[in-house]
């Protein structure tokens, strides 16, 4: 008898010891993947020539360029060759693997930008006058910091490794409407008082106070299911445009009235 409870004690220690081991592992590979190098895969002439579309005059109205590019699922990790490309209006780069946007910044007149799943660790760009809708959703950005596009309408930041919003530049994104913050790591709503913003996606994040709300008299859209909150306060009079208000997730703490 002695025997056989001495082997269930081992056995139960086995099984500890692969658990503990299937952690690490875990841990390991999470951290090989954040530390992961891809092979070199520049932007090639021929996926060029397949990714270019929509024929439009240019600005002088004297000649004609293709103003959009996509270049989906290619492994991309050098852009280099769109530089030249001036004219581009609407570019979709999702699925790749690009750490650096910096061949971007030549394409002043681009409008629309999405560069989903990729590999980027920071949505900071050139300054492009004319950009109204961009999507970075599913990188690995941790901060907010060096977003100063005049015309930005639509800001997509999901599924992301933000912690804070309080490097955002309010002076630049006056014209922001919309802000997809979902899936982050948020611990706190300062840093989001934007003026002209209406819609506002904050779920899935680790939030635990309201703060900085007063400035957001133009909001209509507020999301906030599965964070943190337990109490309300934070919201201000100001706010007079929410219609709209997503708590589902959220364990309010209701305190009874005060005993007159």
């Amino acid at each position: 008898m002695e025997g056989e409870e001495l082997g269930g004690d081992e056995y139960n220690l086995q099984e500890e010891g692969e658990e503990g081991e299937e952690e690490e592992e875990e841990e390991k590979k999470a951290l090989s993947e954040e530390e992961e190098v891809p092979a070199p895969c520049p932007l090639t002439e021929e996926v060029l020539k397949e990714g270019l579309s929509l024929l439009c005059k240019t600005g002088n109205g004297l000649a004609h360029a293709y103003v959009k590019f996509e270049a989906k699922y290619k492994d991309l990790t050098d852009i280099s060759l769109l530089e030249c490309f001036i004219h581009l209006r609407y570019v979709d780069l999702s699925e790749n693997k690009l750490r650096d946007l910096s061949p971007l910044s030549n394409l002043t007149h681009l409008l629309w930008l999405k560069v989903d799943r990729n590999l980027l660790t920071s949505a900071r760009m050139q300054e492009l006058p004319y950009l109204q809708v961009i999507s970075f959703a599913h990188n690995r950005i941790k901060d907010m910091e060096g977003i100063t596009h005049p015309r930005l309408a639509n800001l997509s930041l999901e599924g992301n490794k933000i912690q804070t919003a309080l490097g955002l530049s309010h002076g630049q994104l006056f014209s922001l409407q919309t802000l997809e913050l979902r899936g982050n790591m948020l611990e706190s709503t300062a840093g989001l008082n934007l003026s002209k913003l209406k819609n506002l996606y904050l779920a899935q994040n680790a939030i635990r106070s309201l703060e900085g709300l007063e400035g957001l008299g133009q909001l209509t859209t507020l999301h906030l299911r599965d964070n943190k909150l337990k109490t309300l306060d934070g919201f201000c009079s100001s706010m007079k445009c929410l219609q709209y208000l997503n708590l589902r997730g959220v364990s309010i703490l209701l305190l009874p009235p005060p005993l007159a």
